[in-house]
Order: C-alpha cells, then sequence, then structure tokens
C-alpha cells in the first residue's frame, strides 16, 4: 500500500477525508433549519453518502462525481442549505485524473440545478440578491477546486517526464561510455597484441621448420598471446552488445532466414563445408550480419530475392549476402550505422568485410571471419 504525508497509507487517508467531509456537512446541515421535517432523514442521508463517497474518488472520479453531484442536488431539495462540499472534492479529483470535460460538463449541470432544487425548496426565497451571491461563490469555489486538480496534474506529469529524462540520459550516457572504453580497449590493445600473437607464431614457425627446439617460453608467450585475444574479444563484444536477450549464434541463422520468407522475401540459406564449433563472438557476428543484410534488403533494396551462403572452412568462415535489388554498379553505397556496424564487429575479429553493388545488379555482403584452431 503506498504511503504519503507522515507515512500515513493512502487509503487510510482517503477515509479520514470522506468521514471528515461527512460529520462536517451532517453537522452543517443539522445545524440548520431546514424545510419539511418529512425530507430530513432523506436529506441527513444524501449528506452522509457525499461525504462518504469520497472514499472512492482515486479509483472511479467520474462516477464519484456524478454520485457527489446528484447528493449535493437533492439535500437541497430535502431543505438542507448546505454547500457542495464533497462535490467540489470530486471535481478537484476528477480534474487531477484528467477528466476537465466531463468535470465542465457536470459542474454546469450541478450549478444550473442547484438553484431549481433550492427554490424548489423555499431556501432561497429570502430574497434574489442572495441567490446570485451564492451562485458566484459557488462557481468561485469549482473553479479553485479545478484549478488547483489541474495544477498538481500539471506538477505530476512535468516530474514523471524529468524522472524519465533523467533515466534515458543516465542511459545513455553509459552507453557512451561503454562505447568509449570499447574504442579504447580497440585502439590501445587490440594492435599491440595482434603484433605480439602475429611475431610468436612467425618465431615457431620458423623455428620448427629449421628444426631447432621450440623454446618453451616462446610457446607460453603464443597460447598467452591467443587467450589474450580471445579475452580481449569477448570483452569488446560484450561491451558493445546493448542487447538484454541471451546472444544468437550460427545455430538461429536458419530460423532468421525462415523470418525473413514469411515477410514475403525470397531468401534462401546455403550452408557449406563441414560445421564445427566456432566462438561464440563469431557466431553472434555472422547473425548480426546476416540479420543486418536482410534488414536492408527488406526496407531499402525493393528486391524480389536473397541468398545467403556460408562457408564453413577449416580456418575462416566465409558469408555471402546478395539480392537483386535496385543497386547499381556505378552508385557507390552510403554507409549507414547497420555497416558501420557490421564493419566494426568484423574488424574486431580480425576479418574482412566488403559491401558494394553487383555488376549484375543488386548488392552484396561479403565477410571473412578467422576460426581459430589450436595445435
Amino acid at each position: 500500500m503506498s504511503t504519503g504525508w507522515s507515512g500515513v497509507p493512502a487509503g487510510v487517508r482517503d477515509w479520514a477525508i470522506a468521514v471528515g467531509v461527512a460529520a462536517t456537512l451532517l453537522v452543517t446541515g443539522l445545524s440548520e433549519r431546514h424545510s419539511g421535517t418529512g425530507f430530513a432523514l432523506l436529506g441527513s442521508t444524501l449528506l452522509a453518502a457525499g461525504g462518504l463517497a469520497l472514499v472512492w474518488r482515486r479509483r472511479t472520479p467520474v462516477p464519484i462525481l456524478a454520485a457527489t453531484g446528484l447528493c449535493a442536488v437533492g439535500y437541497q431539495a430535502a431543505g438542507f442549505n448546505v454547500p457542495a462540499v464533497a462535490f467540489l472534492f470530486a471535481v478537484y479529483a476528477a480534474v487531477r485524473e484528467g477528466h476537465r470535460t466531463v468535470t465542465v460538463v457536470a459542474s454546469v449541470a450541478v450549478l444550473a440545478t442547484l438553484p431549481l432544487a433550492a427554490l424548489a425548496s423555499g431556501l432561497h426565497d429570502t430574497g434574489k440578491a442572495f441567490a446570485q451571491a451564492r451562485g458566484a461563490l459557488e462557481i468561485a469555489w469549482l473553479i479553485a477546486a479545478g484549478a488547483a486538480g489541474e495544477a498538481l496534474r500539471q506538477a505530476e506529469r512535468r516530474a514523471d517526464e524529468a524522472e524519465r529524462t533523467r533515466e534515458e540520459t543516465a542511459r545513455h550516457r553509459a552507453d557512451e561510455e561503454r562505447l568509449h572504453i570499447a574504442r579504447e580497449l580497440h585502439d590501445s590493445l587490440t594492435h599491440q597484441i595482434s603484433v605480439i600473437k602475429v611475431q610468436s607464431e612467425v618465431a615457431v614457425h620458423l623455428a620448427r621448420k629449421r628444426g631447432e627446439p621450440v623454446p618453451d617460453a616462446l610457446l607460453a608467450i603464443r597460447e598467452a598471446g591467443r587467450e589474450a585475444t580471445r579475452e580481449l574479444r569477448a570483452t569488446l563484444e560484450a561491451l558493445r552488445d546493448d542487447e538484454k536477450t541471451p546472444p544468437h549464434g550460427l545455430d538461429h541463422v536458419p530460423e532468421l532466414v525462415e523470418r525473413f520468407r514469411m515477410t514475403g522475401l525470397d531468401a534462401s540459406l546455403t550452408i557449406e563445408g563441414q560445421r564445427h564449433d566456432v566462438p561464440a563472438a563469431v557466431g553472434r557476428t555472422v547473425y548480426r550480419i546476416v540479420q543486418e543484410s536482410l534488414t536492408n534488403i527488406a526496407r531499402h533494396a525493393d528486391a524480389a530475392t536473397a541468398s545467403v551462403r556460408i562457408d564453413c572452412r577449416p580456418d575462416v568462415l566465409a558469408i555471402r549476402i546478395d539480392d537483386d535489388g535496385k543497386a547499381a554498379p556505378d552508385t557507390a553505397p552510403t554507409p549507414g550505422v547497420g555497416l558501420l556496424g557490421m564493419r566494426e564487429r568484423v574488424t574486431v575479429l580480425g576479418g574482412r568485410l566488403r559491401a558494394e553493388p553487383r555488376g549484375e545488379g543488386g548488392f552484396t555482403v561479403q565477410a571473412e571471419l578467422p576460426v581459430e584452431q589450436t595445435s
């Protein structure tokens, strides 16, 4: 249960306000002289009912607005000269919840009906000036109640927008920092680790080619370079990946192609070579390349067919996606966010990416991702 001022639960506050308003109306009504003792019980009941109905003003503001208005008209007709205090609370609650139009209509109806009810009971026989003054005061109080409800509604809306803006700003800054860290790691570490790895591989290869024994330290450096490369790639992938769902890989590509077929694109998938276990980062990159390529084809290429070919080689995994879209050989592609993202993923893994129009028309995306084999 939500809490408010001084830690008092909202339900307790609602009951306290409703009982307080009902008691005030009853005390005021019974202390005033009313006409017709036969209507005393009915008028007292309507006074209490109008106040107690405010308990439900938060959950059902419009019905409570109607109920308190009818109660006010009823006890005026029964001869109780009591202001429509409960109706003012209901007006405030309804406007606060955004029901401005229905509140205006209900207020006009009540303001038009109250004088008739008072005249019917003989309450306004004392003079026309009194009735006019009372009507002006009622209008002023209704306007004040509505204005208070609208002011609080706008304040709450601005507070919600400010909270959302703060959350979005925080997420945006976190994303920027995460990508900045990824770029720094890539720029500062990838090249150096790659040099160490390549040099150690060459040294081991030359030593074995000459028939010389390979020092254990050199083998340890080579293995450390391989492990550092794998760890760095995994770290960069984690930093760049902003999705909260489990990562997709090579095994999910057939399902992806089938989804695009269901949208109307005649997409085919061919997987050649012997399927073997590939690193998770390579599998994710294959999935993202196929996903981004087919998305671009479906949205921008105006193509009828698309083909996806994956060649599983012992040391390289090659991907090629072709379409028969409107791209012409003499038009240079405009690198968008998707193409840049694909190129970035492939580069991080030490692969190559080529994306360009085909000579026979359409567009092609080709990528080669190294698959390291440990010896």
